[in-house]
């Protein structure tokens, strides 16, 4: 008897041992083609979603095409008049509700209708001295452009621009008296700090671009714009230092945006998911936040920034995991109590990924090493228990995650009440019922409040994940299912790059100075160099001590 028990441990063994290595084995593969598909796939098809025409000298010609392409919409307001100097047709076209009212009747049309009679010597009857005067003497707005390209002059009106028309003119003035409704700076709801700045990005890309421009004096931070989205051509800019961002690493992400291919980018997230390396990876590649203090830092260390117009978020690549459990606070107080609270972060994100696994191969496979007073004591608590533990830290784990999902959904006084009470509730009547364990609702609180520590939502959802997987393997294989999920996870993450930086750097140990800001954070006088692991092109942060 003895002899077969030792033979089915010692099968169950191998078996799970062949399918942890070749589960990721499988789907490495299953990836590796996955991405030449995407390769192939991803070609950038040129669309054209404007009906084309060509601009003709008559001013009604050019009127009623436009009508056609925008069709008859309420809002689109066409607006015919008369030029004050010569009496000539003009028109102006714009939406109602993204231009100021008021800058368009002093700078536009009251100047046009006011316009006097030139100096002699101007003759207007040739075009291209009536476009000059306009533009020189008449038009009182500072962005004015004359465009040509039918599909430009549709995109501008579209995005909150005036068209100018002016009757003998082959061309169309642009006139930027653009309105929006925007909301006052906050502070970022996600990444609340005890001691910092307290104003945060808002859904305006000229607004999140001043805020960048007003922490620093720097001639050399520059903005590149962009436009994405197929459809709907939002404005996207990247910035960076010119004197330091590797131009390597900044041609990279220029060419990924430039091969974007969607109709619509509603936000950040579309443009994360599309510009990062590996999409089957778990973890998140791109750094998102709304501090502009945190994206002002990156771009000196050399990392680049990612605006888009109409959301709060900005994106920063490369990313490393280790980023992940940073806070901008780590550097707003002192090293030594900061690079506690570091090290306390990376304790409580392995918690939050292996606590509960650990208790489950201890209950189920391992009670002898579990001191005798504890092993009677949990055992004296799972009495009456019907379920294995399995079963009941799922349960348990499964009714924390739709507890703080349906807290973040539900208005914020609402939400805050329903997650706490419903928590002691919830736990509470489940001990009394004898459907769990006292200690499996402590050790799942116990892990609920480690994964609260990760300064990054993202990073937090990623270890919420990697939980169950975790729970999983060491219910099927005890502390050697652990053993090798963690292996596979150190695998999965020496092999993960982010824009061609190894995603565990600076453990990597590419450069020792780069250390000094890793699980702890030292003094920062003794930081003099730009982490190595980007290239910067000026690799010297402090020329001196």
């Amino acid at each position: 008897m003895g002899n077969i028990l030792e033979f089915l441990i010692r099968t169950d063994v191998w078996l799970g041992t062949i399918v942890v290595v070749l589960v990721p084995i499988g789907f490495t593969v299953l990836s590796n083609k996955l991405k030449e598909l995407r390769k192939k796939t991803h070609i950038r098809k040129e669309q054209h979603f404007i009906q084309d025409f060509t601009l003709s000298p008559k001013i009604s010609v050019n009127v009623e095409q436009i009508k056609a392409i925008v069709g008859d919409s309420s809002d689109i307001i066409f607006r015919q008049f008369k030029l004050g100097m010569d009496n000539r047709s003009c028109s102006i076209v714009h939406i109602d509700g993204l231009v100021d009212q008021h800058l368009l009747q002093q700078s536009i049309l009251h100047p046009l209708l006011n316009a006097k009679q030139a100096k002699s010597g101007l003759n207007f009857f040739k075009t291209e001295s009536i476009k000059d005067y306009l533009l020189l003497h008449t038009i009182e707005v500072s962005d004015v452009k004359v465009v040509k390209e039918t599909d430009k002059i549709i995109r501008q009106l579209l995005s909150g621009s005036v068209l100018l028309l002016v009757d003998g003119l082959a061309e169309v003035f642009v006139l930027s008296v653009k309105k929006w409704i925007l909301r006052g700076m906050e502070e970022p709801i996600t990444e609340t700090l005890v001691r910092g700045p307290r104003m945060g990005f808002i859904e305006n890309l000229r607004d999140n671009t001043a805020m960048l421009r007003r922490m620093t004096s720097d001639p050399n931070l520059t903005f590149t714009d962009f436009e994405v989205g197929e459809r709907t051509k939002r404005q996207l800019t990247v910035t960076y230092l010119k004197d330091i961002a590797n131009e390597k690493l900044l041609e990279e992400v220029k060419d990924r945006i430039n091969n974007l291919d969607i109709d619509h980018a509603a936000e950040t997230g579309y443009i994360e998911q599309l510009i990062e390396d590996d999409y089957l990876s778990i973890f998140p590649q791109v750094q998102s936040t709304e501090r502009p203090d945190r994206v002002m830092a990156a771009i000196l260390e050399g990392r680049i920034a990612i605006l888009l117009d109409g959301t709060p978020y900005a994106l920063i690549v490369p990313t490393t995991f280790s980023m992940m459990l940073q806070s901008p606070e780590d550097y707003y107080e002192r090293w030594i109590p900061m690079s506690l609270i570091r090290m306390l972060r990376y304790v409580a994100a392995f918690l939050s990924v292996f606590l509960p696994s650990f208790y489950i191969a201890f209950v189920s496979f391992h009670q002898g090493l579990i001191p005798t007073d504890l092993a009677l004591a949990i055992a004296g608590t799972r009495l009456g228990v019907p379920f294995p533990t399995i079963i009941e830290a799922l349960l348990m784990e499964v009714s924390i995650e739709l507890l703080r999902e349906a807290g973040l959904r539900l208005p914020r006084p609402v939400g805050q009440t329903v997650g706490l009470v419903g928590a002691l509730i919830i736990g509470e009547a489940a001990v009394q019922a004898g459907l769990v364990s006292p200690i499996m609702v402590i050790v799942v609180a116990a892990t609920a409040i480690a994964s609260f520590v990760s300064p990054q939502y993202g990073a937090g959802i990623a270890l919420r994940a990697l939980r169950f997987l975790a729970m999983f393997s060491a219910a099927f294989l005890g502390l050697y299912g652990i053993s090798l999920f963690f292996l596979a996870i150190c695998v999965h993450t020496v092999k993960l790059r982010s824009f061609g930086v190894p995603y565990i750097t600076p453990g990597t140990l590419y450069s020792k100075d780069d250390w000094k800001d890793f699980f702890l954070r030292m003094p920062l006088f003794t930081m003099r160099k730009r982490p190595a692991e980007y290239f910067p092109k000026d690799q010297i942060r402090r020329k001196k001590y």
